[in-house]
Parts: structure tokens; sequence; C-alpha cells
């Protein structure tokens, strides 16, 4: 896999491009901020001949990291962008939360509504939101966090993160959907022996990650499945926990 700053190549050819992403960098402009980095324009930049695109299809949010399909010619952007609208696109995401659910497999069908407050979260919304459909499993309960997939069936914004808040459970690091507060070794181990004031957190963004993606290649028709590791960070604290609850979300993968 070739590292590139910010991004790392998963797969490409002359009719696609996938990336897994860093946290904190956008897929496409965004409307609230047009100056922020993004992650078309550094990987047209790497990527890309004279007079080559890339076609964005889909959107992840800027602080969730993992799996982005680019299209390189416009008959490759038209059939992904159609696959995504028809959600022929099975889409798996790794989050790691707050709490222990009481179920192992739970199902959320709640109409959202973006931008649906000051700010600019999504919220329930029964009359004018959009469908929203979101399928969870538990993967490994490690004390007070759960590790959790999620498998997106519509795509709306912030969609994974509305319904786990609706399910009682939010995102380790979420700032809009939680209390945004970095996981800490300290808090969690219970001989840890460091200098709290100088203390790194073990995380400090938002801890979801689009890990899988399988999606036929819009040229051939064949069905293609990419897996996006864990960056640095999340993978980190999986090693962390798994440690010391014995339970790994990557064990059963």
């Amino acid at each position: 896999m070739k590292r590139v700053e910010q991004f790392s190549v998963v797969y490409q050819d002359e009719h696609i491009v996938v990336l897994n992403k860093a946290s904190g960098l956008l897929v496409a402009q965004d409307r609230w901020d047009p100056e922020a980095p993004r992650l078309d324009v550094l990987a047209t930049a790497e990527l890309c001949g004279e007079g080559e695109r890339l076609y964005a299809v889909h959107r992840i949010d800027k602080d969730t990291s993992g799996l982005v399909i680019y299209g390189r010619t416009d008959s490759a952007h038209r059939t992904l962008s159609m696959a995504f609208e028809n959600r022929e696109v099975d889409k798996t995401y790794h989050a790691l939360v707050h709490g222990r659910p009481g179920w192992d497999t739970h199902e959320v069908d709640v109409p959202l509504r973006a931008d649906g407050d000051a700010k600019h979260r999504t919220v329930r919304d029964k009359h004018k939101g959009k469908d929203a459909k979101t399928l969870f499993t538990v993967l490994a309960i490690c004390g007070p966090y759960s590790w959790i997939e999620a498998k997106p069936i519509t795509g709306r914004t912030h969609q994974i993160r509305v319904h786990l808040q609706l399910s009682d459970l939010t995102i380790v690091c979420d700032p809009l959907y939680g209390n945004g507060e970095p996981l800490l070794l300290s808090k969690i181990k219970r001989k840890w022996q460091g200098d709290e004031f100088t203390e790194r957190p073990l995380l400090d963004r938002l801890a979801l990650h689009a890990y899988k993606m399988r999606i036929a290649h819009p040229a051939t028709g064949e069905m293609m499945e990419f897996t996006a590791p864990y960056p640095k960070d999340l993978d980190s604290t999986r090693k962390q926990l798994a440690k010391l609850y014995k339970a790994d979300p990557l064990e059963s993968d």
C-alpha cells in the first residue's frame, strides 16, 4: 500500500481510486469551510496526470476516517453514483462508543433531517426528515466502552452518529453528539503511573472508521470488497483496550 500524506491508496486502476483517508480531512468542498484541506485535491495532485481529475460519488464525515471511492472517468462517475443512489453498496463502519448496549444486534429506522439546529446537527424528524436506516452489531465489550459495527442502509449526513445517540450511545470523542472528551489511558488503567500533566490522549478525534466497502466495479461489474486498516491512533486504542479487557473487534473479522 502506497503511503502518502493524510491518505493511503487501497486500490486503483484506470476507472476508480479507493483511498483510506485520515480523520479531519474533507472528501469534497464544504459549503461551511470552502478553504479547508480536501482529500480530492490532495489525491488529484498525487495520483492524476495533467488534465485528469477525480469524481466524488459519495461522502463520509470530515472527522470519520476510512474508505472513500472516486471515479476517474465520466462513465465510472455515473455508474458509481447510481450504485450509491440505489443503495447497491454494502458499507461497514466500526465505532468505539461509550457504554454497553443491552443488545447484540439492533436496527434503527428513524427519519433524519440534516442541519436541524444551530450547531448544524442532524436531528430526528418524523415529518420533514428523510428515511434513514442503520443496522448495528456489537463486536466487543471493553469495560466502559463497546466496539460497534454499523451498516448504514441509507446515506444521510451524520446518520450513524445520530442513530447511535438515539440508541443511548455516543461515539468516543464526538464533539457534536457526545461530550467530545479525549480518551485517556489514565482514566481506564487502574495502576497507571504516568504524569497527568504531560499525558497524551490515546484518541482525541471521532472514533468512527469506514472499514469495509463492497461494490460492483463500474466497468466490469465484478463485485469487489475493500478494507481500510485502522489508522495508527485508532489501532493503538484498540490494542490498549484489548490488552486491558481481553476483547478485540478484529478477532472475528
